[in-house]
């Protein structure tokens, strides 16, 4: 394309839906299938849409997305492009903290001046699904629309949360509302007969065109649509917008799965386990990209293993697993047995005399231990599961906390670096 877009990625807010798992980081740096982090999957998108200018506005929690980010995202002098962090800083217009993705991206705009961009392609960084953004620009130039927002068909009965919108045979869209409760209301933004035929998602279903928090502006109609105080994109910007300029819809369906709580955080990622996954990280020339980290590859002793994805380094000796998602570095040893688990592995290998002086003072090593039972759990990087640990969370409160062990969403989940000592059940 001969006009240039950068991208804006949305760092997110503090992720209280994932708590505890954003305990000590942000929802984009969030371990994902394995070997992954969730922000590296709308960098990908970017980086095999052509999109090489990339900006990623962060605020809670940023350490250990800063590092991922800097230590994966290397451009060379030849072909360039930068993946560059802001994060919320104090300036002599304001020293607040950012208020919505629309006040994120406001106080962030004289970062982007600099930049020899035509659009802005608005991105959210927690969010699993694949999407060619050169088709959405296309469209949005073709059409001459000011914002074009990507929609997905959602069933009717599932768009709690969503906004949405009524767009004319066009795809030019006459009615945007943000996360509608009332039956009315959303029944009356239904796709009609006329748009769902041509649609494959509306075969058997009602549904509504969904916004997927992805957007397209020309680079002056941001400017002028962020001329005030709003601060939120879906509940103010795109509604005040209509009537004012053109708005159109880009009509995306595909695999999309927002991740906003722990139960979708755990649903998409053991799904990634099954033979034929919604979201396939195989597919041939449109790879997702990460951390180089050059480990060697995972040792299995003696196991049964059923729709299991390994990450690299891993040690797993004598255990059952089934339906699992085991990252890098994840020791498992004898007599162990998952089900229903993501295992967020570690971030270093232990080494011998740290295990000698753990143990000494009564502590496991890093892993899961012996003859443990583990069933629909979430095991964060470097916790230290003991001997014979039982971990269940059937018949426990949802929000059962101790000890760094919580109950969220009907999942277990053994918080980063938590001890669980021997002979523990939950």
């Amino acid at each position: 394309m001969q006009k240039k877009a950068i991208a804006v990625i949305m760092g997110g807010g503090r992720g209280t839906r994932l708590y505890p798992l954003t305990k000590e980081r942000c929802k984009p740096a969030v371990p994902l299938a394995g070997k992954y982090r969730l922000v590296d999957i709308p960098i990908s998108n970017c980086l095999n849409s052509g999109i090489n200018n990339i900006y990623l506005l962060t605020q809670f929690n940023t350490a250990s997305l800063h590092r991922h980010i800097q230590e994966t995202y290397r451009f060379d002098p030849f072909g360039g492009g930068t993946v560059d962090i802001l994060s919320a800083e104090q300036t002599e217009k304001g020293d607040s903290w950012y208020q919505g993705t629309a006040d994120a991206v406001r106080q962030n705009i004289h970062h982007f001046t600099g930049s020899d961009y035509d659009y802005v392609v608005i991105l959210s960084g927690d969010q699993l699904y694949r999407m060619d953004y050169q088709k959405i620009l296309e469209e949005h130039i073709q059409s001459g629309s000011d914002v074009t927002v990507a929609a997905i068909p959602f069933p009717s009965d599932s768009v709690e949360g969503l906004g949405l919108m009524r767009v004319d045979e066009k795809l030019n869209i006459i009615e945007f509302v943000e996360k509608p409760k009332d039956p009315a209301v959303i029944k009356s933004l239904e796709i009609p007969d006329s748009l769902g035929a041509n649609l494959k998602s509306t075969q058997s279903k009602k549904c509504c065109l969904a916004s997927m928090g992805i957007y397209v502006f020309n680079r002056e109609t941001m400017i002028d649509a962020l001329n005030n105080s709003m601060t939120d994109f879906g509940k103010e910007v795109i509604p005040s917008l209509l009537g004012k300029g053109k708005l159109a819809a880009h009509i995306f369906e595909g695999y999309w799965e927002d991740i906003g709580t722990v139960r979708a955080f755990f649903d998409a990622n053991l799904q990634l386990a099954d033979p034929m996954p919604l979201f396939n990280f195989f597919s041939r020339g449109r790879p997702v990209y990460s951390r180089a980290r050059y480990l060697p590859a995972s040792k299995i002793n003696r196991c049964s293993i059923n729709h299991v994805i390994v990450g690299d380094g891993c040690i797993i000796t004598d255990s059952y697993l089934k339906r699992c998602v085991i990252g890098i570095r994840s020791v498992l040893r004898e007599g162990t047995r998952l089900e229903n688990v993501i295992m967020m592995g570690a971030d270093e290998f232990e080494s011998s005399e740290e295990r000698r002086r753990n143990r000494e003072n009564g502590v496991p090593d890093v892993g899961v231990g012996l003859n443990c039972e583990i069933k629909n759990a979430i095991i964060d990087k470097g916790a230290r599961i003991g001997d014979n640990v039982k971990l269940n969370p059937e018949g426990k409160p949802d929000m059962y906390e101790k000890n760094g062990v919580f109950v969220r969403d009907g999942i277990v989940i053994v918080s980063k670096n938590t001890v669980v000592p021997n002979n523990t059940v939950l």
